[in-house]
């Protein structure tokens, strides 16, 4: 081949590949912007748990939530090791992380709502993935009991968006307090 044969091949696989680029390009920006609107909503959910619980907002609370029924949602603590130890002096059977029924995500608002002293869950460090139907979100978080910090840990939630918008599906969460190494 000469020149003349493959300089029109070579503009026409150059050009064929320029397109490829730019319509990747725009459907990964057009992507982007999509999870942008996600990160954002999603944000908005970790903020309207956070005011509702300060505010006692039941209703509000609740409706962040996949399901109203707590063996819908998966809701489970895991102790660090030195506060487990502690606790084992006197509770022996005690384990890092036991299910227990009456720990889920309605007990939490109900004792927030029942209590006379202000509840509040301060959250840092947040990181969302999502592909737009499905969503992680891990943040550090400290629990306030009337402004005094009761314990700390990380936080992970698995959401799903729903024709609804985005509900949190299940929350794990290690918990550290005074007990903790890190507290000293």
């Amino acid at each position: 081949m000469d020149d003349r044969t493959t300089r029109p091949l070579m503009r026409a696989r150059l050009t064929l590949l320029l397109c490829a680029g730019l319509l990747t390009a725009g459907h990964a920006g057009a992507q982007s912007t999509a999870h942008a609107e996600d990160v954002k909503a999603i944000e908005q959910v970790l903020e309207t748990f956070r005011t509702a619980l300060v505010n006692k907002d039941k209703p509000t609370y609740m409706s962040l939530f996949f399901s109203d029924k707590p063996e819908d949602i998966g809701w489970q603590f895991v102790s660090e090791d030195v506060r487990l130890q502690d606790i084992r002096r006197t509770k022996p059977d005690a384990i890092k992380a036991r299910q227990i029924p009456s720990n889920n995500f309605i007990s939490l608002i109900d004792n927030a709502v029942a209590s006379s002293t202000p509840k509040e869950e301060v959250f840092s460090n947040p990181k969302i993935e999502t592909d737009g139907d499905a969503a992680s979100l891990t943040f550090d978080y400290t629990f306030l009991s009337d402004g005094v910090k009761q314990n700390w840990g990380k936080e992970m939630w698995q959401l799903i968006r729903t024709e609804q918008g985005w509900k949190i599906f299940s929350v794990i969460y290690s918990v550290r307090d005074e007990r903790s190494p890190a507290a000293k």
